[in-house]
């Protein structure tokens, strides 16, 4: 037991003082005039309830054509482009969300994530 501690000990005390080289990328990144700002796109919340009209950013929409103006509408606001975040009820029938992503895929929104709680 204290030859493990011990070991444990050295090897911490050795990597504090950098012998043991640490994991990562140690690059020196090249310079040029042309850089562009990486900004994340902009999260937009959508829900879809078990009935009734859906959520974008905690409004009710009153159509599917409607929420596909207003996602346009967002996309085109933000230079960065917009990620979908949906929050489907888990009674909502499939085919509301099968909706949501098919207005999205034709709106040239490919960033989307479903939102689940952990078992």
């Amino acid at each position: 037991m204290i030859d493990v501690m011990m070991f444990l000990l050295v090897f911490f005390v050795l990597l504090s003082i950098n012998v043991i080289p640490a994991l990562g990328l140690k690059v020196k990144l090249p310079i040029s005039s042309q850089v562009q700002d990486n900004h994340p796109p902009v999260k937009v919340q959508l829900g879809i309830p078990a009935e009734g009209r859906y959520l974008l950013d905690g409004q009710p929409v009153a159509s599917l054509s409607q929420l596909a103006a207003q996602l346009i509408q967002r996309k085109q606001a933000s230079p960065t482009g917009i990620a979908v975040v949906i929050h489907g009820d888990e009674s909502a029938a499939l085919q509301r969300l099968v909706d949501v992503m098919d207005i999205l895929k034709s709106n040239g929104i490919d960033a989307m994530t479903i939102s689940a709680k952990r078992k």
